[in-house]
């Protein structure tokens, strides 16, 4: 399928320059967001996105955080975060709560993707979520060729300690969207030199070169 044929609106390439010890994709969530919105950051870790949109953004930011020593990190750093589970924690919110609602990083530590989406969706006007794209090159030479589990800069978990239980490269996550009826607002790969690769190429193109991915979604 090819991304621009489908009319979905792509970025041009450009270098992403980050700011000193800022993930890529944090940089480009952070540009996707409309100053002063709603946002809530499921999964938010030490509060890196959160931070970067309230000191660039503006935002009325929120975050939910699974593990005790990223909200007491978050709380030290005077963010508004409370400790849940993406998985269980997300029914509880009323429909249209925020403006964006992101998972960064995460969706491919969820026991349940598929309703984790739709949550996401339900309660937010739109969902940004970025993800390491398991159909690199890399990691399919790295199987291909050694026949195990594969270790990469950015997949660098061991099987046995990786968080990650539902590997998903950027095609399976097309299709998830399409299965859930969510629109794709905007969508864009980035290589491994920290550029979004150019909009006229095929999904299988990103799906091959793109590191990471990064959607908006909308209902």
């Amino acid at each position: 399928m090819d991304a621009h044929a489908s009319g979905t609106p792509l970025p041009t390439s450009n270098a992403v320059l980050a700011e000193p010890s800022q993930r890529i994709d944090l940089q480009l969530i952070a540009d996707l967001v409309t100053p002063g919105s709603r946002v809530l950051d499921v999964g938010c870790g030490d509060g890196s996105l959160l931070e970067l949109l309230q000191r660039r953004r503006n935002v009325d930011g929120r975050g939910v955080e699974l593990s005790q020593a990223g909200v007491n990190e978050c709380v030290a750093r005077g963010l508004s975060v409370i400790q849940g589970d993406a998985d269980r924690d997300l029914v509880h919110y009323p429909d249209d709560a925020f403006d964006y609602v992101i998972l960064s990083q995460t969706i491919q530590a969820t026991r349940n993707p598929k309703i984790v989406l739709s949550e996401l969706l339900r309660i937010g006007e739109r969902a940004i979520v970025s993800f390491p794209n398991f159909g690199h090159w890399s990691i399919r030479l790295a199987l291909g060729f050694t026949g195990r589990m594969p270790v990469t800069k950015n997949v660098s978990y061991s099987w046995y300690e990786t968080p990650n239980i539902h590997f998903c490269t950027m095609r399976d996550f097309v299709e998830l969207t399409e299965e859930i009826g969510a629109k794709i607002e905007t969508a864009m790969a980035i290589n491994a030199t920290g550029q979004k690769m150019g909009m006229r190429m095929p999904w299988a193109f990103w799906n091959l070169f793109g590191q990471q991915g990064v959607f908006v979604l909308s209902r």
